[in-house]
């Protein structure tokens, strides 16, 4: 992807044509060898990184004027810094082994037009002290740098995180692999959250088909001939999210005792099931495997007065805890009108309930700051209510 983004970007390969040392690694430019004077008035080499705007596997106007650089801050021949340029002074890991330790911001009236416009400029305020020392020093080196080969799992660079700057944050949980039981309206939307993320596999779990119900209650636009094919939902899904990334595996078989002990494989699991009896057998093998899971439920009800009501419901378990399972969780089938047997789904209600799961998944990763460390929450429409339970002090 590296070299390919290179080879079809103009602005990328003019950088590489006249010499510069051109990098991709993960979603950042780097330029290396640009020749600068440090504080002693000794030149010294550092590297210029700044983030990729994409278009498919194309550069298109950079998003931010701002650069980073590896190296101490730039002098003039004097040794006293250029603060023409200067903008934040603070070591940050931008990917693992990829650490800066300065920003620059230098924005021309209508910002840059491409990565050549950004990126020469800089090379040229860093660089001038540098010549004005030496004649011969230049950033122009030719030396040839292999673009590092990434194993990504992404079919085109993740450019959102390098934008939030969370990449670091982001990779915590990359090589892990993940199940979703259950590939209804909320699976299908966890799918949709987590699939966005570079963990290494996805699993899915499911033996229904993919029917017209299903396309107003999950995420995107099925096509008509879509629907036509009536394949299972596991692998219209998986079908839909090769086109993003890899790792995405379908399993077209509804989990039972005998076959649940595949879940012990993984290192996390959404359950999104109805039956509560399906619930209980894959639950209660999670446990007895140590495998932390989060279990959502949703309810939806008609009042009298012919509104809904509705109850999102997120259930975790982890090392830390368990036992509160067989209270919070409906583990059996259940017949009558109560709130959670109706099955009404509406999408946004779905997309909600994915989102508390996956916020939670990532709170139990390491990624969202986690104060309470609840286990057991509910979001209630009517009062606009979001409770947090079963919490470790």
């Amino acid at each position: 992807m590296s070299q390919q983004l290179i080879n079809r970007s103009a602005d990328l390969k003019q950088l590489r044509d006249e010499g510069y040392g051109v990098e991709v690694r993960g979603n950042y430019l780097l330029v290396h060898s640009i020749p600068y004077v440090n504080a002693q008035r000794q030149i010294a080499f550092g590297s210029l990184v700044s983030e990729l705007t994409l278009a498919g596997d194309m550069t298109v106007r950079p998003h931010t004027h701002v650069v980073h650089f590896t190296g101490d801050h730039p002098c003039n021949k004097d040794g006293t810094p250029i603060m023409q340029i200067a903008h934040a002074n603070a070591t940050q890991q931008l990917l693992p082994g990829l650490i800066v330790h300065h920003s620059f911001s230098n924005k021309p009236a209508g910002g840059y037009a491409n990565y050549y416009e950004k990126m020469t400029r800089y090379v040229d305020i860093i660089s001038s002290a540098a010549k004005a020392l030496n004649p011969d020093v230049d950033a122009r080196t030719f030396k040839p740098i292999e673009s590092s080969t990434e194993d990504s799992v992404f079919c085109y660079i993740d450019t959102a995180s390098s934008r939030a700057g969370i990449s670091v944050i982001s990779g915590r949980i990359a090589k892990k692999r993940i199940a979703i039981v259950g590939l209804g309206g909320s699976g299908s939307f966890v799918l949709d959250f987590v699939a966005k993320t570079p963990v290494q596999e996805i699993h899915l779990f499911d033996d229904d088909l993919y029917l017209q119900h299903n396309a107003f209650r999950s995420p995107g636009a099925a096509s008509l001939e879509d629907l036509k094919r009536q394949v299972t939902k596991v692998e219209y899904f998986s079908e839909v999210y090769a086109r993003m990334r890899y790792g995405v595996v379908p399993h077209a078989v509804r989990l039972d005792e005998t076959n649940v002990q595949v879940l012990s494989e993984f290192d996390f699991v959404f359950v999104c099931v109805d039956l509560g009896s399906v619930r209980k057998v894959v639950l209660n093998a999670l446990r007895a495997h140590g495998i932390p899971f989060v279990d959502v439920g949703m309810g939806v009800e008609v009042t009298p007065d012919e509104k809904l009501f509705a109850v999102c419901r997120t259930t975790a378990g982890t090392s830390e805890r368990t036992a509160h399972i067989d209270s919070r969780v409906p583990l059996a089938d259940m017949d009558g009108d109560g709130v959670y047997t109706q099955n009404i789904q509406i999408a946004e209600l779905n997309a909600l309930n994915a989102a508390f799961a996956v916020i939670k998944w990532k709170k139990i990763a390491g990624i969202y700051e986690d104060v309470d460390h609840e286990h057991h929450s509910t979001y209630s429409t009517n009062f606009h209510l979001l409770t947090s339970e079963e919490r470790i002090a």
